[in-house]
């Protein structure tokens, strides 16, 4: 599974929006959105904040762990 769609499906099974995502993210939401889209990858700081926000870690979101 891609960054992107294993983004979407982590967010979408803690029950949250994108508008949620974003707005605990400091980030615009075409920012968000290309995330998601697969067009952008987030930098450091971000992946970071995405996987307290979503309290997984980073080697599962990154795909390198089930």
């Amino acid at each position: 599974m891609r960054f992107c769609e294993r983004l979407k499906s982590i967010r979408k099974e803690c029950g949250m929006t994108q508008k949620d995502v974003y707005e605990r993210l400091g980030i615009s939401p075409n920012g968000y959105a290309s995330y998601e889209q697969g067009r952008t990858e987030p930098n450091l700081e971000t992946l970071i904040q995405l996987c307290r926000i979503f309290e997984i870690s980073a080697d599962y979101l990154l795909g390198l762990t089930d």
